[in-house]
Order: structure tokens, then C-alpha cells, then sequence
């Protein structure tokens, strides 16, 4: 475990020119910790369901290990300077960021290298469906990551995908339901807007069904370089009719 002065000092104290994204619960920045290149997840108390978002993402990365997900190095329960509580998650750092910067170039600006072949979004796609396998078949309990979509997925220096932020992640007991239904957070819509599951939306339990769907949005995304949220789609028309309407080639829906 770091300290609070470690991260300060490793972020260059939280400078914007380290800043790599921003979440629901927390923001995360690029550093160097004793020389190891790391991103640092630091999450806003302020927040209504950080803390719980904090404990929740330990709980589950420290029942993991897969290639294939992000790999955390350590964590932060600390107080800062002001007195307040801290508190900080330690990743690998992803060299190429997140899928999301591949699929639209537009977003920022720090994606210089062109656009993802085919050869390597059927990598990716390979990763994905490996780390998901993992997550419900491999673990035991089974774990659902509940939010699945380009902004979480990051990838490696050879372009390999690596899926993070288990922030709302659930841990499903032995009968398959979450092991923790009494809390609050777990009855909440699980996941983001173009990427929930339709039945978490009619106040179903969460299940590996909905990664799966959230995974199949993402992959059509992935294919089509449409997301979910764009404009064109309203009136009746989604990203999975577009998809099966010719906005993806050939037999690749099939696959």
C-alpha cells in the first residue's frame, strides 16, 4: 500500500497534463511510482457511492488475475493534506489508453497512429470474450463487470485488449444471485446508457446475460465505428439494426 504523499508526488499533484480520463466516482491519472509507469484511479468521495464503488472494485480485483484485465499494483486508504479522506487504486499503465480513442479518433487528440485494422479488432474482440469467460466461468463466485464498453477496455503496447474499472462490479453468490442485494447501489440500473442490458432497465438482477449484451454493443461498435448514443439513431433505429441493415460488411454478424 502507497501513501497519500506517494500519489501526489507520482501524479506530479494531480496535474491536468497527467490527466487520462474522468468517471462516475473518480478521475484517473498518469504517474510514476519508483519507477514503475502506472495509472492512478482516484476516486471522489464527494460522490455519492464512491466509498462503496472503492470497496467494491477492491473486492473483485482481488479475486482476479487474467491476462486479459487490467492489473492493479496497489492502493491508497489514506488522508490528504486538508485532512479528508483518500482514496486511490494503482494500475499498470496501458500505453495505447482505451478502445474508445481508437474507435473514434475525433474524441481527443492524443490518438496520432490512425485507425485499428481488422486483423487487430478480431484481436481485441479474441481478449474480450477470454476475459469475460474468465470473469463468469473462471471465478468462483462468478463476477459480472456491469459496465463493459470502449472507454473500459484498454490496451496493451502491441494493441491487445485489457478490460478495467470494476467500479460496479457484482459478485454473484452460489445460487447466482448478487451477493450483496441488500445494498443500494445493487438495484440501481447497472451499466451506461447504449450499453445496459434492456431487462436491467425492468429491475431484473444483474447476470452474465447482461455483459454479454453490453460485449455485443461493444463489438458492433467496434466494427462499425458508431456508438450507441449517436444521433442517427432514434425514431426506431439502434446500432444492432444498422448493424444488420449493411453497416457491417459481409458475414461479420454471423462470426
Amino acid at each position: 500500500m502507497v501513501s497519500y504523499n506517494d500519489i501526489l508526488k507520482a501524479t506530479d499533484g494531480f496535474s491536468e497534463a497527467n490527466l487520462l480520463g474522468k468517471g462516475r466516482y473518480g478521475t484517473v491519472y498518469k504517474g510514476t511510482l519508483e519507477n514503475f509507469a502506472a495509472a492512478v484511479k482516484v476516486f471522489n468521495l464527494q460522490q455519492s457511492g464512491s466509498y462503496k464503488s472503492f470497496q467494491d472494485e477492491c473486492e473483485a480485483l482481488r479475486r482476479v488475475k487474467h491476462r486479459c484485465l487490467v492489473k492493479i499494483v496497489t492502493c491508497c486508504s489514506s488522508i490528504n493534506h486538508q485532512g479528508q479522506d483518500f482514496r486511490a487504486l494503482v494500475f499498470e499503465l496501458m500505453p495505447n489508453g482505451s478502445l474508445d480513442r481508437w474507435i473514434h479518433p475525433d474524441i481527443e487528440s492524443q490518438n496520432r497512429n490512425g485507425t485499428l485494422s481488422l486483423s487487430q479488432r478480431l484481436d481485441i474482440a479474441i481478449d474480450l470474450v477470454d476475459a469475460l469467460d474468465y470473469l463468469h466461468n473462471g471465478c468462483q463466485p462468478s463476477i459480472i463487470h456491469c459496465d463493459l464498453k470502449p472507454s473500459n477496455i484498454l490496451l496493451t503496447g502491441d494493441m491487445r485488449a485489457r478490460i478495467g474499472d470494476f467500479g460496479i462490479a457484482r459478485i454473484l453468490n452460489e445460487g447466482g444471485s448478487e451477493a450483496s442485494a441488500n445494498s443500494l447501489s445493487s438495484i440501481r440500473i447497472r451499466g451506461s446508457i447504449g450499453y445496459v442490458a434492456p431487462e436491467y432497465g425492468e429491475g431484473l438482477s444483474v447476470s452474465t446475460y447482461g455483459d454479454v449484451y453490453s460485449l455485443g454493443i461493444t463489438l458492433i461498435e467496434m466494427f462499425t465505428g458508431r456508438c450507441p448514443t449517436d444521433d442517427m439513431f432514434r425514431d426506431g433505429l439502434t446500432l444492432q439494426y444498422f448493424a444488420k441493415s449493411g453497416g457491417i460488411p459481409g458475414n461479420v454478424m454471423e462470426i
